[in-house]
Formats: C-alpha cells, sequence, structure tokens
C-alpha cells in the first residue's frame, strides 16, 4: 500500500503529492597528483638556480638580468624534460626550486588548472 499525502487547495481540488526520498548529495574531491599522473605543469614555470645541484652546463641558460636559470626549449618546457614520458632526466641533480615544489600543493593545483592543454 502506498501512502499519498493529499493537499488541499480549494474545496474540492485536491492535489496529490508523491512521497520522494532525497538523493545524498556526495562531493567528488580532485584526483590526487602522483607520479602517473603528474602533467609536469611545473616545467614550464622559470626556474632560477639559487644553489650548485649539479645542474648539467647544458641545461642552464641566463636570464635577462644575469641569473642562472634552467633552459627552456621553444615549446616553453624546461629542457631537462623527457617529453615522451615528461619525467625530468636530471631528477637527481634537479634544482633546489624544483625540490621544493611539492607534487600535490596548492602551488602544484594551481598550476594543474592553469594548463589545460596538457590533459587532452
Amino acid at each position: 500500500m502506498s501512502v499519498r499525502p493529499t493537499f488541499h487547495t480549494a474545496p474540492g481540488d485536491c492535489l496529490t503529492l508523491r512521497t520522494m526520498k532525497t538523493i545524498p548529495h556526495t562531493q567528488i574531491a580532485e584526483p590526487a597528483v602522483t607520479c602517473s599522473t603528474c602533467a609536469a605543469c611545473c616545467c614550464q614555470l622559470e626556474v632560477m638556480l639559487i644553489t650548485d645541484t649539479g645542474v648539467p652546463e647544458r641545461f642552464i641558460d641566463t636570464d635577462d638580468w644575469g641569473g642562472e636559470v634552467m633552459l627552456r626549449l621553444d615549446d616553453g618546457w624546461c629542457a631537462a624534460l623527457d617529453r615522451n614520458t615528461m619525467m625530468c632526466t636530471i631528477y637527481e641533480k634537479r634544482p633546489l626550486i624544483c625540490r621544493e615544489f611539492e607534487m600535490g600543493a596548492p602551488e602544484c593545483i594551481e598550476e594543474r588548472q592553469g594548463i589545460s592543454t596538457a590533459y587532452r
């Protein structure tokens, strides 16, 4: 037996309301950033070399103010980035700034949102 509540709008008029179930709303979390889901978005940022970590000379450039920075190629990506794997080819010798740019941190998420072409 189903229950159908009624609501009287005027004498003789009835409106039948069906009992509705509430569907719980679940917030879908952003997928976690892992090595396998990383799009290397940070590799398009300018990276200043502020300490000597052993970056090979062929990956070092000089900026307009005379400071050492990581070389970026014509496509805007870091020269040390392997374009096929999207992984750093000098990971053990990467600059301090790259070491401190934490995967999944707010800065990382912000960069990921700013580069939609990496997910096509």
